[in-house]
């Protein structure tokens, strides 16, 4: 949270106004006055605030300012899914309002509850807590995953939240249609990248909730270092539960990469003492009745998605339309990201 940071009408330029004659009439809402926030810092995707009324606080979620590709970003994903899994194994904040109209806020966004935690994305922020904390809280971050994987989604209302068969497929288009939707220059290895990977997807007829995004700082971790909420449900979906499992392990690599210098824009949680090493993620989730099939091509393709979604970050902001610090000099990171792609690909990384 952006402590300290005065909450104000009109935060990054949103219109709280036009949210609070919104939601208080259209979206049902009994607000003790008018809404006023401050924008949480730390996003480099989807806009979060927290809001207030004067009595109440909750988190108001909006998609990024200008280029914004269609298939990302998805206000009405979010709520649906977090809004079905409230209730289950899988922690998430209750949901309040969701307004489709773009008039109000000049996008979608939904209000949600507001949960007290710590996204935990530093090994800085980590080591006061000791290796034994950290042990604790990362060997929960891997429960809760494989919890969500074994929530059955006809259970809780989501059978039509996805299709399974051909997934994989899509998400090698998908990823490949978003990177040619915000390719300005020359990026060597993402042709080669997304060619091996359309031509090896592998046979499965897994399916389940995919977060598409799972990742520590994308858990809010309370005072008891129980994960108390996941959050940023922008990309789930239903498909191949490893692709989430291989993204976490993708994160995770980044701190030891040579990302151009770009080192410090990314996590680096998984260097703390105590943070548990590939096997011992992979152990930790099969143990809990996963099967851990065709890992290598799953990697290659989360080091492709990051790649992605860094560049499309960094053609944001080369067009003026991110919101916040910390953009400057991201797209240096595309480019050895796709190489680390192609040697886990390979087996050669």
């Amino acid at each position: 949270m952006s402590a300290g940071r005065p909450f104000e009408p009109e935060p990054a330029g949103q219109d709280l106004a036009a949210a609070t004659r919104w939601l208080t009439t259209t979206g049902g809402l009994d607000l003790a006055g008018p809404l006023t926030g401050r924008l949480i810092a730390g996003g480099k995707s989807n806009l979060t605030f927290e809001v207030t009324d004067g009595e109440r606080t909750w988190v108001l979620r909006r998609p990024p300012r200008g280029h914004v590709q269609a298939t990302a970003h998805d206000m009405g994903r979010e709520y649906t899914v977090m809004s079905a899994l409230h209730g289950t194994d899988v922690p998430v904040p209750a949901m309040h309002a969701h307004c489709t109209d773009d008039d109000v806020l000049g996008a979608p966004f939904y209000l949600m509850e507001r949960v007290d935690g710590t996204p935990y994305r530093t090994a800085a922020q980590l080591e006061p807590l000791g290796a034994g904390r950290t042990a604790a809280i990362t060997g929960r971050m891997v429960d809760v995953l494989a919890a969500l994987h074994h929530v059955d989604p006809a259970a809780v209302g989501l059978a039509e939240f996805g299709r399974p068969e051909g997934f994989l497929e899509r998400q090698v288009r998908r990823w490949t249609r978003q990177l040619e939707g915000s390719r300005d220059r020359d990026l060597p290895g993402a042709d080669e990248l997304a060619a091996e990977l359309a031509a090896a997807v592998p046979t499965t007829d897994r399916a389940a909730i995919v977060h598409g995004d799972y990742r520590l700082d994308n858990l809010l971790v309370g005072p008891d270092d129980e994960v108390a909420a996941v959050v940023d449900w922008e990309m789930a979906t239903l498909g191949d539960p490893m692709t989430d499992l291989a993204l976490l392990l993708v994160y995770d690599r980044l701190a030891r990469l040579d990302l151009g210098g770009q080192e410090r824009s990314v996590s680096d949680a998984s260097l703390a003492p105590g943070y548990p090493d590939p096997d011992e993620v992979q152990r930790r989730y099969a143990a809990a009745g996963h099967d851990l099939d065709d890992l290598r091509w799953h990697l290659g393709l989360g080091f492709f998605k990051l790649a992605v979604i860094l560049e499309g970050i960094h053609y944001r902001h080369i067009q003026g339309q991110t919101v916040g610090d910390g953009f400057e000099g991201i797209g240096q990171a595309t480019v050895p990201l796709l190489a680390t792609g192609l040697d886990a690909l390979h087996g050669t990384d």
